[in-house]
């Protein structure tokens, strides 16, 4: 078998944070919802001869999907920037009139071992549309979590 089919370590999913503007928002436990995808249009046909053909094609736009972040619950939420934003949006919505109000654009960044960025999901126009706490129970010694759904307008990995 050649050597040369592997000639990079493969990327390990350890370190990874969400970025809004530039700057570190929060440390990521886990992430789902990384899902770059185009939209398919299909369409039945029918040749000369009377079969169907089915033909698949590009419907024109691209599919975003939710973001679905886990992270571990902080212990001051009134001290938290995600927190901060989501019950910024859950007071006053968001402004109809304003696309921009409270919409904003980030990155999920991942991390090798020596601290050198390795992966970056770009996303547009996400906003925090749901913050779920896990179960509680005196028989745990789990730290409790926290997870986060972005809705986001679309997504793309640069790097």
């Amino acid at each position: 078998m050649p050597n040369d089919l592997i000639n990079t370590d493969p990327l390990i999913a350890q370190n990874f944070f969400l970025e809004i503007d530039g700057s570190v928002v929060t440390i990521l436990s886990g992430v789902s919802g990384l899902d770059v995808e185009m939209e398919v249009a299909s369409t039945t046909q029918v040749g000369k001869d009377g079969k169907q053909l089915q033909v698949k094609t590009l419907a024109g736009r691209n599919k975003a999907p939710d973001l679905s972040l886990t992270r571990m619950a902080p212990p001051d939420s009134t001290q938290d920037k995600m927190w901060g934003w989501f019950n910024d949006i859950y007071s006053k919505g968001i402004l109809l009139s304003d696309r921009t109000n409270n919409r904003k654009s980030g990155s999920v960044v991942m991390y090798d071992s020596t601290h050198v960025e390795v992966a970056r999901f770009n996303f547009t126009n996400g906003w925090p549309s749901k913050i779920a706490t896990d179960a509680l129970s005196v028989d745990s010694n789990d730290p409790v979590k926290e997870t986060i759904t972005l809705t986001i307008e679309s997504l793309h990995r640069v790097k």
